[in-house]
């Protein structure tokens, strides 16, 4: 087995792994003034650029293949905040979400069942799988708003404005349903136990937990995907471990929507298993390699790309005003070169973003804006952006990160 010390430029530390407890995580990439929210809604250009910020410093636990930020300091955060990280202004994820609603209601047979969401956001996932299999469900979010929803199933659903914790373990849940909320928790072992020990001896019950693909991240330099909130990233060695350790049965585990996510289903199990997959974890270590030794150019690249459009007098701006941007634009230091980022979000627009300060517009103000170029922050939009754009009748290069 390779030893960790070989990435390129890691460094030996003494922080063991919050996911398996593995000793001396390898440090291979810091980051200094991350803003330590990215999707928070920020109205004037001051508060964005006096935004508070954190630092970075990602280590590779070498035992089951995890990622972690060994700076990450939980007490920066506060999620109750006018935080907005809603998706489902786009129809690509719209359609996403709806075809995976289906499958797992037909997969388990999800009708007239109860469902419990961690990490809700304002419940638009919870109330499609209770509208699709007339369900019931629980949702727990702390940046939960307190909204009116014209839903069919809304007289079957209510959602708790808090964290979710051992408090609300007496919900008892036909489906656990936990997306895009588990990169946030920095003690992911510890979480994992405490869904486990609330599931307790109901065995039928069914786990789903999504999270961002973490090897997509490190084999593609994805930089922008590298942001304060995110303080875990997953490989498929480690969310297996992770899983079986705490005392899950593994029924599926799969990256999808263009390599983005990785899917875990699971079921309780009555003996825990820690064994990870050594061509797993080989992968995840390869791919680690790789962006330790690369980010520093690709960094540069983008920043000198940038630069070049600015001298030539071209008018940039960027799609997507969330959490991908902001890490974007931060990293690489970019803040006169680009005017504007565009949202299709209606509550981010006039907003400023966190650490930079560009302005959040809508796509109707490219009319008149006219710009060149359009950065696009995650590639499986551009076929919608093009669109839009034509809709709009801009003429725009569509550049992907």
């Amino acid at each position: 087995m390779q030893p960790a010390a070989h990435i390129s430029n890691a460094r030996a530390t003494s922080h063991a792994c919050p996911n398996c407890g593995g000793a001396g995580m390898a440090l291979f990439y810091e980051k200094h003034g991350a803003p330590v929210h990215s999707v928070v809604l920020l109205p004037t250009l001051e508060q964005a650029l006096a935004y508070p910020t954190g630092d970075i410093a990602l280590g590779f636990c070498e035992r089951c293949g995890f990622v972690s930020n060994l700076a990450y300091d939980a007490n920066l955060q506060d999620y109750a905040t006018d935080y907005e990280s809603t998706q489902s202004y786009s129809p690509t994820f719209n359609a996403f979400a709806q075809r995976l609603a289906q499958r797992l209601i037909d997969r388990y047979d999800l009708h007239g069942k109860e469902i419990v969401e961690i990490g809700c956001g304002q419940g638009e996932f919870l109330y499609l799988l209770c509208e699709l299999g007339d369900n019931r469900g629980t949702g727990f979010d702390p940046a939960y708003r307190q909204e009116t929803v014209d839903s069919p199933a809304r007289d079957r659903v209510q959602i708790v404005a808090d964290y979710y914790s051992e408090r609300y373990a007496q919900h008892n849940a036909d489906l656990v349903v936990c997306k895009m909320t588990l990169e946030h928790i920095d003690r992911t072992g510890e979480f994992v136990r405490t869904v486990r020990r609330a599931v307790g001896d109901r065995q039928d019950t069914v786990i789903f937990f999504q999270v961002p693909n973490g090897e997509y991240v490190m084999r593609d330099v994805a930089f922008w995907d590298v942001y304060y909130e995110h303080c875990s990233y997953f490989s498929e060695a480690s969310l297996a471990h992770l899983f079986r350790s705490s005392g899950f049965e593994v029924l599926d585990l799969a990256a999808e929507y263009d390599d983005q996510y990785l899917m875990i289903e699971a079921r309780p199990a009555t003996v825990p298993t820690a064994d990870a997959s050594p061509a797993a974890l080989a992968r995840m270590r390869g791919h680690v390699a790789h962006f330790a030794a690369h980010h520093r150019e690709v960094i540069d690249g983008w920043r000198d790309e940038l630069a070049r459009l600015h001298a030539d007098g071209q008018r940039v701006v960027i799609w997507g005003g969330g959490s991908k941007g902001v890490s974007f634009l931060t990293t690489v230091g970019i803040r006169d070169e680009i005017a504007y980022v565009v949202d299709i979000n209606p509550r981010k627009h006039g907003m400023f973003m966190a650490g930079t300060g560009q302005q959040i517009v809508g796509p109707d103000f490219l009319r008149e804006y006219q710009p060149q170029v359009v950065l696009v922050m995650n590639p499986i939009y551009c076929d919608e952006i093009g669109e839009q754009l034509a809709g709009l009748g801009v003429r725009a290069r569509l550049l992907p990160v």
